[in-house]
């Protein structure tokens, strides 16, 4: 057997779990960083007399950071490693965010809000590359939506951290509580392996053979050892990840990830970077903003969880059809409400679906690409996406402070976002459920 057949015929053992677990924490802190600018932004609109156009594009300027960042480290994690680069920015945006903690103006919390979606955008796609590698196949969907769910907990953690800290100690602090996780690096440098897929890929078989074989043993199989570097995961120059991409076998996968994330990612980060600020302008105090906010956060867990049973059932494009749908609907019905039992009922059934729904772009996205150029079609896809998300909160800041629209067309725009992004699935998505993930992919 080949070392991609061997990877993915393992039955899920305590490896799996702990190598979900401890991706799954780097993601959590990934979330809570992402999270904190969203609480902390509406008490800075009255500190600073911030413009709503203005608080768009704090919001927007990490999302610039998060495209280059997410570009540029899923190409290097095609050339030295998934490990290097998953430690490196998880660095890089804990510390930023810390500085975020520093600014003294308008200017300054832009600067270190780049820095911070530079790490941010960075890691998301090497993670996911990574945790998408080791994963049997018959398992892969369920794995890599419960790595996509600890977002939920780290958003739940910004709320709690903004609720809880912000009030007592200042918007400051909330920031600062957001460096804690570069200490994490430590525990994660020592606890992740290199990918076997990726060291086989580079020509390093002795590496790869000696990581699959202990995971071998911990699963209690015992294999004759691959003698070869596998046909299919051959040594291929770095050159061709890029422009393999837009090449004739894989330019219609490229368009459809590259349209899949612009849409769900201007949904997600127009919805929820507002989301307190709107709940404010709707006339709810802050402190009610947020407790509505984590209410529908908590919606987001059982959404992950559904979609991670339903996208090994059923598969990636019917599921990820629905999630997508009942986002747009859940969306539309959330600008028209006005009392609070139907703005927390609709805003948390679109938690639910929405983020249901980027548990399994997560999973789709590596299964089109060959390992060469995996992390790089990942990091493209996802950056390109981040263009979106740079689009969105400007876009909500024109309507709601220059033309002075209501959020019912806010949330109009979204869904009409949405059900074209459903609709670039139904016609241009393939089915990858149980699909090897090798170079014949």
């Amino acid at each position: 057997m080949t070392l991609t057949e061997r990877l993915e015929t393992l039955p899920v053992s305590r490896f799996h779990y702990l190598l979900l677990i401890s991706a799954g924490l780097g993601w959590m802190f990934d979330s809570m960083d992402t999270g904190i600018i969203s609480f902390v932004l509406p008490v800075l609109m009255k500190a600073w007399n911030l413009t709503p156009e203005q608080v768009g594009t704090i919001g927007s300027i990490g999302l610039v950071g998060m495209a280059i960042g997410a570009i540029l480290s899923g190409t290097i994690a095609d050339l030295i490693g998934r490990k290097k680069v998953f430690a490196s920015t998880l660095i890089i945006y804990s510390i930023a965010t810390g500085l975020c903690g520093l600014s003294w103006n308008y200017e300054s919390l832009l600067f270190f809000r780049f820095l911070v979606g530079f790490g941010l955008g960075g890691q998301l796609p090497v993670a996911v590359t990574l945790v998408s590698e080791f994963s049997p196949a018959k398992h892969r969907g369920k794995f890599l939506v419960l790595l996509e769910s600890f977002w939920a907990i780290g958003w739940l953690l910004a709320a709690l951290v903004s609720y809880v800290i912000i009030p007592w100690l200042g918007w400051q602090s909330a920031f600062y509580i957001g460096a804690l996780p570069a200490l994490y690096v430590f525990y994660l440098w020592k606890s992740i392996p290199e990918s076997p897929r990726y060291l086989a890929s580079k020509g390093k078989l002795d590496q790869a053979e000696a990581i699959v074989k202990s995971i071998e043993i911990q699963s209690g199989i015992e294999r004759p050892a691959t003698k070869q570097v596998p046909q299919q995961i051959s040594k291929i120059g770095p050159k061709m990840a890029v422009t393999e991409l837009f090449s004739r076998r894989f330019i219609k996968r490229t368009v459809f990830l590259w349209l899949l994330w612009f849409g769900i990612v201007f949904a997600y980060y127009g919805i929820f970077t507002w989301l307190p600020s709107l709940l404010a302008l709707k006339g709810f105090t802050l402190t009610k903003s947020f407790q509505y906010v984590m209410t529908m956060t908590l919606a987001q867990i059982p959404g992950y969880f559904s979609a991670a049973y339903l996208v090994d059932k059923i598969g990636r494009k019917p599921t990820l059809t629905i999630y997508l749908i009942g986002t747009a609907i859940s969306a539309y019905f959330f600008g028209l409400s006005t009392d609070v039992q139907t703005i927390l009922l609709t805003g948390s059934l679109m938690s639910f679906f929405n983020l249901g729904a980027w548990g399994i772009v997560y999973t789709y996205t590596p299964e089109l690409y060959p390992t060469h150029a995996r992390a790089t079609g990942s990091g493209w896809a996802a950056g390109f996406g981040r263009i979106g998300g740079i689009l969105a909160p400007i876009v909500v800041g024109l309507m709601i402070g220059s033309y002075r629209l209501s959020s019912q067309y806010v949330f109009l725009m979204f869904s009409t976002v949405l059900i074209l992004t459903a609709l670039n699935v139904i016609i241009l998505g393939e089915e990858t459920k149980g699909r090897p993930m090798d170079e014949d992919s």
